[in-house]
């Protein structure tokens, strides 16, 4: 399948029809079951018309990181100058049934080779949560970024999180950055293809897959 890019401005009406069209990255760790926020029979349920997602935009977390999102870019570009950053909030990159709305886009000036940058932003509520970002990202946003270069075919990612402890006696915030290297996850990738194509099987038949739960306490 070859690569689409449309112009959709992100976070509009006519953006939130599309998605509704295939699958996109925040749909990928639920139809694995690996979400903690819906199911992959939720998922389906909206991508067939009867169910209409949840309005969570004015989610105070949800709404931190929206308003976060191109101030966190920015200096992540400042901090890492190895990398040519730049962001285009009008382009939604398409693959077939997948597509991908990206927070930024890197070159590694070294190498020349393009990647895929993620911002994340979050809440640490007690101090065995932030364990789940020990030299690794948690499964629901490392599905993620698989989805992205699945998308787009780029050679890494850079997923930046900016995390707030909120269980110590004074706001602490830290800052952790990853960097994934395409040919390092080829069986992953193929993995997740796999089944987002079975899924969107599931949606073309308007067939309701069975449900897989999400397998808690693995992280």
């Amino acid at each position: 399948m070859s690569l689409e890019i449309l112009k959709i401005q992100h976070n509009t009406p006519e953006w939130l029809e599309h998605r509704k069209t295939g699958i996109g990255g925040s749909d990928a760790a639920a139809i694995l079951g690996l979400s903690p926020f819906k199911t992959n029979v939720q998922v389906w349920e909206e991508k067939v018309g009867i169910r209409e997602p949840d309005d969570i935009s004015e989610n105070p977390v949800v709404k931190y990181g929206t308003e976060a999102e191109d101030p966190l870019f920015r200096l992540f570009c400042l901090d890492h100058p190895q990398y040519r950053g730049w962001s285009d909030k009008t382009i939604v990159y398409r693959r077939g049934f997948m597509f991908a709305s990206l927070d930024g886009e890197l070159e590694e000036l070294s190498s020349g080779a393009l990647g895929v940058y993620e911002g994340k932003t979050g809440e640490i509520h007690r101090k065995s949560a932030l364990e789940k970002w020990n030299k690794r990202v948690p499964d629901y946003y490392y599905v993620q970024l698989l989805h992205q270069l699945v998308v787009t075919g780029r050679s890494f990612n850079v997923l930046k999180a900016q995390l707030k402890l909120l269980y110590t006696e004074d706001l602490e915030i830290i800052t952790k950055h990853y960097r994934y290297e395409r040919n390092a996850l080829l069986d992953d990738l193929k993995y997740l293809y796999c089944k987002e194509h079975d899924f969107w099987g599931y949606v073309q038949r308007k067939e309701r897959p069975p449900l897989i739960l999400p397998r808690f306490g693995r992280e």
